[in-house]
């Protein structure tokens, strides 16, 4: 084995080991994790919050055992597999082991280790626009007209995972028409290689259409309570975050793509960027859709680097280019991971309030930031709604109702009752059992929403209690309530019948 080799396969066994010890063993996993891993109980080739991808890893997940390592895992290997693209693109563009060493280093100790860090959709989003743009790489360099089907198929999957890479396509568009690469239009493969790639997620087009494309509600209502939130000059500066430890190497890549002529071929990645940037600047994207850009650029930077320091004084710049993302990382390592206790990030805020940390997508300031508030107090709630459920006469035939989709996974997820409780909210919308004559409820209320419950519902029932609460302070469900209701005087079946339709209504 060449020692190249060895070097790989140590980055890559770093990147796994990092990504377990990032998080405290008092967290729970992520509110969205529970919503995914339930997917797997309910395949389908479309989902009202995802397209079907990830549902077939839950699948995977769920046969190896529903484990929490098994659920760190896969986002593990796609940030792996970024890292192995990055290297694989860097010898494409004939780069020298310092090269490799840096674009790794570079790519390894970015905020890929938090996107990493959660079983979610951008991790394998990723990966694919790497690898889409190592595709184009490998077209361009070799002008093999099979790396047009391999890209095909790639956008494919990854628009099976994930809308977000249809921006990818907007910005590369314009950037091949300003080009020398525009000849590209003129090759016919190219047009059956779209119709490989058209043929490939048209299930999901079509599971959109017989649902009346629930992702135009999905993005309506994201731009109506997140979007909302977004700054431009804030989505500008948290792009600077992102790779902050790679950030001259990436500047490196785009002084090159205009001006060392070893690149001429590849210009139009420069352009590539910009129309991106700007395609999500004017949509108030989130700043994080925009992650998948840049490794493939941390490579144009690093095999330009390694040529022009490669003699004189230059030559001591080259460990300067690999301390700078080492030193970047101790304070990352600190701050932007689930790695200390809430209370020591509560009694510690200013310093996380200062980065902006600490604001939620509501554009306010709590206690912990978002994610890590979403990994707190689940396991609560399960344990406490299976202590009622255990409770109640007849028991199978008790409905559990949650107001969020956090709530109905998570209750899913450590259930040690085999409870199965839905909600009205994104895809559990479509998974009530209404074969079951239900005869209790177990109604899973936000506090800020749970006042009016006990007065609204008990007359329907013989009897209706507060059994608990989610106690955790720091939890972002903290307060949520559990009622339960037991002794059902109506047809509750017509009742949900009714909500449902009064839902899927409202997402039409």
């Amino acid at each position: 084995m060449t020692r190249k080799n060895l070097i790989l396969i140590g980055f890559i066994i770093l990147k796994f080991v990092l990504q377990y010890f990032l998080i405290s063993p008092e967290y729970d996993l992520q509110r969205d994790e529970y919503l995914h891993l339930d997917q797997a109980h309910h395949l389908a080739w479309g989902y009202l919050s995802v397209p079907p991808v990830t549902s077939w890893f839950s699948y995977l997940i769920f046969l190896l055992g529903n484990s929490f390592f098994w659920v760190k895992f896969f986002p593990s290997l796609f940030g792996a597999l970024t890292l192995l693209v990055v290297w694989k693109t860097i010898e494409t563009l004939k780069g020298d082991l310092y090269a490799l060493i840096l674009g790794s280093i570079c790519v390894l100790l970015s905020a890929l280790l938090r996107i990493n860090m959660l079983y979610q959709p951008n991790s394998l989003d990723v990966l694919c626009w790497t690898g889409f743009y190592y595709v184009l790489i490998l077209y361009i360099t070799s002008e093999n007209k099979k790396w047009l089907f391999v890209g095909a198929v790639i956008f494919a999957f990854g628009f099976l995972n994930k809308y977000n890479i249809l921006f990818l396509l907007i910005g590369l568009f314009p950037a091949l028409l300003l080009s020398d690469q525009r000849k590209i239009f003129v090759e016919k493969k190219l047009y059956l290689a779209l119709v490989l790639g058209l043929l490939l997620i048209l299930p999901n087009l079509l599971w959109q259409y017989n649902n009346q494309f629930p992702i135009v509600h999905h993005m309506k209502e994201l731009a109506e309570t997140q979007l909302v939130n977004v700054d431009r000059l804030g989505f500008l500066k948290e792009q600077l975050l992102f790779f902050i430890g790679g950030f001259l190497v990436i500047l490196s890549g785009l002084y090159a793509l205009l001006f060392y002529k070893p690149f001429a071929r590849y210009k139009l990645f420069f352009w590539t960027i910009v129309f991106t940037l700007l395609v999500f600047i004017y949509f108030k994207a989130k700043a994080y859709y925009a992650i998948g850009i840049y490794p493939i650029y941390i490579a144009f930077g690093a095999v330009f680097l390694s040529n022009i320091l490669k003699t004189g004084w230059k030559i001591y710049l080259k460990p300067v280019f690999i301390l700078i993302p080492l030193l970047f990382f101790i304070p990352m390592y600190n701050l932007a991971f689930p790695n200390k206790s809430p209370e020591y990030i509560v009694q510690h805020s200013e310093k996380y309030k200062k980065l902006g940390m600490l604001r939620w997508e509501d554009g306010k300031d709590h206690n912990l930031p978002q994610d890590f508030a979403d990994m707190l107090g689940w396991k609560e709630l399960a344990r406490k709604t299976d202590s009622v459920y255990a409770l109640l006469p007849n028991p199978e035939k008790t409905l559990v109702l949650c107001d969020n989709y956090g709530q109905a996974g998570a209750i899913n997820y450590y259930s040690k009752k085999g409870i199965k409780a839905v909600s009205f909210n994104a895809d559990y919308v479509n998974w009530f059992n209404l074969d079951i004559l239900y005869k209790n409820v177990i109604r899973v209320k936000e506090f800020e929403e749970s006042n009016e419950e006990l007065k609204e519902t008990s007359p329907y029932f013989e009897t209706g209690i507060i059994a608990g609460e989610i106690t955790n302070k720091n939890a972002r469900e903290y307060k949520t309530t559990i009622f339960v209701f037991s002794g059902a005087r109506i047809d509750i079946r017509k009742r949900i019948e009714s909500e449902i339709k009064e839902t899927k209504n409202y997402q039409k």
